[in-house]
């Protein structure tokens, strides 16, 4: 039973380790690198404050919703739509797997922010976005980071 139970432990604390948390300034310095400055007409603090809220810098969140779809990653993008999760029928307009956006690498999540802002109604897509940063400052979200 105690054997049981630090192989438990030893697992969760795994899994807890391969989750990676950005700060806000590494953040911001990897979507200046991505293009994501002013991409769609959002400045770059539209973006930090944007992945604040909808994963707090997490690339591993994932969050079912009542719908049965699930949102991934530090943009939350849903399973319905943009990514393919092979237990439900998708649209996949992103061409990528739901796992590919819950990963350190970046790039995919990336590219598939990009899509849902110029297919859709800009950074809308996101209810983060929306409750907490759109009309405000968003100078405050990169201010202290060196971002060049």
């Amino acid at each position: 039973m105690k054997a049981t139970s630090v192989l438990a432990l030893i697992i969760s604390l795994s899994i807890v380790a391969e989750s990676k948390v950005y700060t806000r300034c590494k953040l911001a310095k990897i979507f200046v690198k991505a293009g994501l400055d002013n991409y769609g007409g959002f400045s770059l603090g539209n973006w930090i404050c944007m992945a604040y809220y909808e994963s707090h810098y997490n690339t591993t969140v994932q969050k079912v919703l009542e719908d049965g779809s699930t949102d991934y990653g530090i943009f939350q993008i849903n399973s319905f739509t943009w990514c393919r999760n092979v237990r439900l029928q998708q649209k996949n307009h992103c061409h990528v797997a739901c796992s590919a956006l819950i990963t350190d690498d970046l790039t995919d999540a990336i590219l598939c922010a990009k899509k849902i802002v110029k297919e859709t109604q800009g950074m809308n897509y996101w209810q983060g976005w929306k409750k907490h940063c759109e009309g405000k400052d968003m100078s405050e979200w990169q201010k202290g980071c060196e971002v060049s």
